[in-house]
């Protein structure tokens, strides 16, 4: 049989510890390699957010995989397809790989894919704060804290902001991140403007009450 490496990536240190996406890897991971004719000998688990460029897990499994002449099986390529700094690490290192949800897809392709999530990441940035910048023209007050907020005209501000982030959430999560904690460093990842717009920083409850709001 043929030797691979198994890698998998999972966004929060809560969902490495309950296995919850985790599980469901393993068990694509197994199938495949089973009707492939791979033997895996190895298993990495990266808990991460997906845009830090920091793997460790997938280092080690790429040296594994150069020890073993394996190859490097991944259970969801929709997911790492998108990350530069994966794809930048699996073609210096030249390890071949399969990806169980896409089984033809090659290096060309998903350095292709790389290319244009980095992309559509800085345009997503570049439109909300567009949008932003529109709301404000036209008189919304984005912000305002104190007794205020509880005011009808904060409370439309605090909707349009929110229908003005709605495509953003909707990306965020179509890429796999579903958790508040995930999106939250995310967002801050991608230099998105808070509600406030003053470079503040997203926190957990901020993320929640957006969610809540949309």
């Amino acid at each position: 049989m043929k030797n691979a490496i198994a890698y998998y990536r999972v966004s929060t240190d809560r969902q490495g510890k309950s296995g919850l996406g985790l599980e469901a890897q393993q068990e694509a991971v197994r199938l495949f390699a089973h009707r492939e004719g791979y033997q895996v000998t190895a298993e990495f688990t990266e808990i991460e957010s997906g845009k830090k460029n920091q793997r460790p897990e997938l280092l080690a499994a790429l040296v594994q995989c150069k020890k073993q002449k394996a190859t490097l099986i991944i259970a969801k390529l929709d997911r790492l397809g998108r990350n530069v700094a994966f794809i930048s690490n699996l073609m210096e290192s030249r390890v071949d790989f399969k990806a169980v949800d896409n089984p033809h897809a090659n290096k060309l392709m998903v350095h292709l894919l790389a290319a244009f999530a980095e992309h559509e990441r800085e345009q997503i940035s570049t439109r909300t704060k567009d949008a932003l910048q529109a709301a404000k023209r036209r008189g919304v007050e984005l912000g305002k804290h104190g007794r205020e907020i509880e005011s009808k005209k904060n409370a439309q501000a605090a909707i349009d902001y929110a229908e003005i982030m709605r495509p953003v959430m909707e990306q965020l999560q179509a890429e796999g991140f579903t958790t508040v904690r995930a999106i939250m460093d995310e967002l801050n990842q991608r230099q998105i403007p808070t509600f406030r717009n003053n470079g503040q920083r997203w926190h957990s409850y901020t993320v929640h009450r957006l969610l809540k709001r949309l």
